[in-house]
């Protein structure tokens, strides 16, 4: 697990963000505080209020409701915050089809900013460390879905942000992959990124997340550490949360 500075301020905070999404209330109240270098790992029964709330943190969606916080920056008041500090990663990761690789890279890159050098050096040291090189000229519409999904991620990692958040990410992936995965997102910690790790895998929180966050029913139900070898204790918490749907909030030192 990653160590965290607990003097630098946090990277990202949500308070009191409620959220409605097809005439009910998707997300409710929530209050969340992320410092730098830590792996949050967000998990919730289908329906928990999960995507709304990444969708929230990168900047799609706006809350009805709250107040977000970028670097101690208000998010709502600077929408253009996140293309500079966050790289997301939808559950279905975004092509264009008609785009190569690279050329997907490039793109990206430019809309946060980077160009000539700079761009040209993060595309191909990303290209190498999603192991794209291969691919490259390859038209991203003959992508397999485990390719797309590194593109997605290759795509959310270019411009080195600050906030990580991703959604799913080990879709698709083969086994060798998911281990290759856990062990960037454990080196963009300790490079003092944040992270942000929605899945349905609870053994992928108990594998590189520092602290995990449990939603049910769009609230905030349990805030506490990840230990990496009580993977059963998490286990116990997240059916009793998503089988009663009563349990108050609990958060542990």
């Amino acid at each position: 697990m990653t160590s965290v500075n607990s003097s630098a301020p946090p990277v990202l905070q949500l308070d009191h963000v409620t959220r409605s999404r097809a005439g009910r209330v998707a997300v409710q109240d929530l209050n969340l505080v992320l410092p730098p270098g830590q792996v949050l790992g967000l998990l919730g029964v289908n329906g928990a209020g999960k995507s709304t709330t990444l969708s929230m943190i990168a900047g799609a969606l706006r809350p009805d409701e709250g107040a977000i916080h970028l670097n101690g920056e208000d998010f709502l008041e600077r929408p253009e915050l996140a293309r500079r500090l966050i790289g997301w990663l939808p559950e279905r990761a975004p092509v264009w089809p008609e785009l190569t690789v690279a050329e997907h890279l490039d793109a990206h890159g430019r809309l946060r900013g980077l160009s000539g050098t700079a761009l040209r050096e993060a595309r191909e040291a990303t290209l190498e460390r999603l192991e794209l090189q291969p691919l490259a000229r390859r038209l991203a519409g003959v992508l397999s879905q485990g390719q797309r999904q590194r593109l997605g991620l290759a795509c959310a990692l270019l411009h080195r942000p600050a906030l990580l958040v991703l959604d799913e990410p080990a879709n698709a992936l083969d086994p060798v992959q998911v281990t290759a995965l856990r062990t960037l997102i454990r080196e963009q910690a300790a490079a003092g990124a944040s992270v942000v790790l929605s899945t349905h895998v609870l053994v992928e929180v108990t594998a590189v997340c520092d602290r995990v966050a449990i939603l049910h029913e769009g609230r905030l139900r349990h805030d506490g550490p990840v230990r990496a070898d009580d993977h059963a204790a998490l286990e116990r918490r997240f059916f009793e949360i998503a089988m009663q749907g009563v349990a108050p909030a609990a958060h542990a030192a």
